[in-house]
């Protein structure tokens, strides 16, 4: 089973480990957009006013942009502890015991606009680039990853479980894999997509399939899963979900 979490925006600094190598990184065959991504961010960074531009980001987030100028020096993180916010907050991480630690390795990755997609355990820097940016000289995002990244999400051979945002989605859809929509239901019945809420929920579905035991392999299985946790889980034969939860 393949878990695909959207990355945040907030990441912690630091690290404790070596240097970016992007040969080790899950899907090697990515390693070409990787380093072109990679070193049109460094040197991106170089022209300030051009990277707040091309990133969407303020004169009081330039520490972003040094971030992206250090990224083949600065040190490393697992993914699944770089990335902070809601989500990951929900995901709760560092609270899991080391047999579930290895299974959300194995299990979760992370959507990158930078790395394409990440496994829990793959080792990467701090940095700034968002599904939406634009970079100079370059295709869209959406135009580099396609091409190479469909093909090797495509490989998975088991259930896919897609939890990204649409952007990141949206850089390689994967056919068959299994969509979540989080619904609030309100006392009268009516519902709404939620929406602040949403990767806090999918925070705690993530940790749910990271920790659990079972193996699952089709949308039947995992909606039981889901009903046994006492999830309010609608499903309509599809490759679709609904989690339903009540208005807070």
């Amino acid at each position: 089973m393949l878990v695909l979490l959207p990355p945040s925006e907030t990441k912690h600094p630091g690290g404790d480990g070596a240097p970016l190598d992007l040969a080790a990184l899950t899907a090697p065959e990515l390693t070409g957009v990787r380093t072109e991504l990679a070193e049109a961010l460094v040197k991106l960074a170089d022209d300030v006013p051009a990277s707040r531009a091309a990133l969407g980001v303020s004169a009081k987030q330039d520490d972003e942009i040094a971030r992206n100028a250090a990224l083949w020096t600065s040190p490393t993180l697992p993914a699944l502890t770089r990335y902070t916010g809601v989500l990951y907050d929900a995901l709760d991480v560092g609270s899991l015991t080391r047999a579930q630690r290895a299974r959300a390795n194995a299990r979760l990755a992370v959507g990158s606009a930078l790395f394409g997609v990440v496994r829990g355990g793959d080792r990467i820097p701090a940095y700034r680039l968002s599904a939406g940016s634009a970079l100079p000289g370059l295709p869209t995002l959406r135009a580099l990853w396609r091409p190479v990244l469909g093909p090797a999400l495509a490989a998975e051979t088991g259930l896919v479980v897609d939890l990204r945002s649409g952007a990141y989605a949206a850089l390689a859809p994967v056919e068959g894999a299994v969509a979540v929509q989080v619904l609030s239901e309100r006392p009268d019945g009516t519902r709404a997509v939620v929406s602040h809420f949403n990767k806090a929920h999918k925070g705690r579905l993530a940790r749910l399939l990271a920790t659990t035991t079972a193996e699952l392999s089709d949308v039947t299985g995992l909606r039981r899963l889901l009903r046994r946790a006492g999830l309010h889980v609608e499903h309509d034969g599809g490759t679709a979900l609904s989690l339903v939860v009540p208005t807070t």
